[in-house]
């Protein structure tokens, strides 16, 4: 690790200490530092970095997860959706996942992707997530797989770790 990133990862821990739940969007803007960043510097195991040169294939993956919730958020709106990936077609620089999520995926701009699992930000409880984000480290789109309220169930979590077994980046 390097010494910035270590320096990161401090920061990042000794901010944690102080709020477990922190989301990973603000933790960023506290510590000046783009999210990815930020995801970099967690605690072990809680961010694993994915290959996202198989954004494709990873981002097909996600059908199999039947309803999952959505988020993209960017510097001055935050869109929550839920619902599933699939009915998938390219058309130029777009990926599309055509249902009710009717996603765009400027495929080109995305440059890391991690599987995540962290406290939730109201609840504290676990929250298992598959991360994108640009080549500015800012995010793209964040899928969880599970969201507020009950922890993962076995069968989630396992879809959750075989996708990150999968895809991760070596």
């Amino acid at each position: 690790m390097s010494t910035d990133l270590q320096t990161l990862g401090d920061r990042v821990a000794a901010a944690l200490a102080t709020n477990p739940n922190a989301m990973t969007m603000q933790l960023a803007r506290d510590l000046g530092v783009p999210e990815a960043h930020v995801l970099r510097g967690l605690p072990a195991g809680r961010a694993v970095e994915l290959d996202v040169a198989r954004w494709e294939e990873l981002i097909r993956s996600f059908e199999a997860f039947g309803a999952v919730h959505v988020i993209v958020s960017n510097g001055a709106v935050t869109l929550e959706s839920k619902g599933q990936f699939g009915n998938f077609s390219t058309w130029g620089e777009f990926f599309n996942v055509q249902t009710k999520l009717d996603m765009h995926i400027r495929w080109g701009r995305l440059a890391a992707a991690f599987a995540v699992e962290k406290p939730g930000h109201l609840d504290g409880v676990p929250t298992l997530s598959v991360q994108f984000f640009d080549a500015d480290g800012h995010s793209a789109f964040k899928v969880f797989l599970t969201f507020g309220g009950k922890p993962p169930t076995p069968e989630r979590r396992a879809q959750f770790e075989a996708v990150r077994d999968r895809f991760r980046r070596s």
